[in-house]
């Protein structure tokens, strides 16, 4: 069982420990100013929307979109999702510099919705949970109690046209073992063992669709700019079977995962390690853009 400074081991945390543990958390950098600020104006037929707020503080944490003004039926449509866990900070900027760098390359090839932070919250308290001590990850079913999750699903459910392809931006950290493993033991008062955290690019596809094709494609592509994990001395990368170089599976929907929001067939999970000893963020964001550009061209060139 782990230590934490909050609550007693082997016993869940009571409201009163949860509210502990928000109190704890405190701003280190701003969402106005490295995200909202930095967002792109939007390319011709297209615009960039609010579609929601965090009730935590609506005027500080607008949820922001992009999306066309008008969906073409004859393309397919394209959902890029940052910042579910807003500690995870490429995912956030590789999203935001998509949109700037290439998105108006392709907006005759795909519908896009690109939402660059899905947890503004957890964005500026570098957090993986949100202020109800709630992972948004793990909350992506109907009636959820993460507004984070909640509101992405409420906005989706009012695109009629059905997502083609979903990759879902997303960092493993050296924190994942050293805060929020032990946090969410001390949270649920069990033991989560820790995990021999990959040096290097995988992906996580969904067990019910891998298309280990679309897969390998998007880590050959982000083969150019950054190392792919290897297997550790198990054969595994973070407990699951790898399938390829660089890819597992998780079932997606059953997690209640963000990767399954939509039924699109072609549906991953990036995952970038900043901090290897090779990388910087630099190197982080362009893993993501990269591994977006490789799906595009995996799904409108063919395979």
């Amino acid at each position: 069982m782990h230590n934490y400074f909050i609550g007693t081991p082997g016993k869940p945390w009571t409201p009163s420990e949860k509210e502990q543990w928000f109190e704890a958390q405190t701003v280190k950098r701003s969402y106005q100013n490295e995200v909202l600020d930095r967002l792109p104006e939007a390319p011709q037929g297209y615009q960039l929307s609010q579609y929601g707020a965090l009730p935590y503080d609506a005027q500080r944490y607008p949820l922001m979109m992009y999306c066309p003004k008008k969906f073409n039926t004859q393309l397919p449509t394209v959902l890029i999702t940052g910042g579910v866990h807003g500690y995870e900070t490429s995912g956030v900027q590789g999203a935001i510099m998509f949109a700037r760098e290439h998105l108006s390359d392709w907006i005759e090839k795909c519908n896009f919705i690109i939402v660059p932070c899905v947890s503004p919250w957890g964005y500026e308290t570098i957090n993986r949970w949100d202020p109800y001590a709630l992972d948004p990850n793990r909350n992506f079913i109907a009636g959820s109690a993460a507004p984070e999750a909640a509101q992405l699903i409420a906005m989706l459910e009012q695109v009629e046209e059905p997502v083609h392809m979903h990759i879902d931006l997303h960092e493993t950290t050296d924190t994942d073992n050293s805060e929020f493993r032990p946090a969410l033991s001390a949270r649920d008062g069990v033991s989560h063992d820790v995990w021999d955290i990959p040096d290097g690019f995988y992906l996580v596809a969904d067990k019910h669709k891998i298309e280990l094709g679309f897969q390998q494609a998007i880590v050959q592509s982000v083969s150019a700019v950054t190392h792919i994990a290897p297997a550790d001395a198990s054969s595994q990368i973070i407990g699951e079977e790898v399938l390829s170089d660089g890819v597992i599976c998780y079932d997606k929907k059953a997690l209640h995962l963000c990767g399954g929001v939509t039924d699109a067939p072609y549906v991953t999970t990036t995952e970038v390690y900043p901090d290897s000893p090779s990388a910087t963020p630099a190197i982080c964001n362009e893993a993501q853009v990269a591994a977006i550009l490789g799906a595009l061209h995996y799904i409108v060139e063919g395979n």
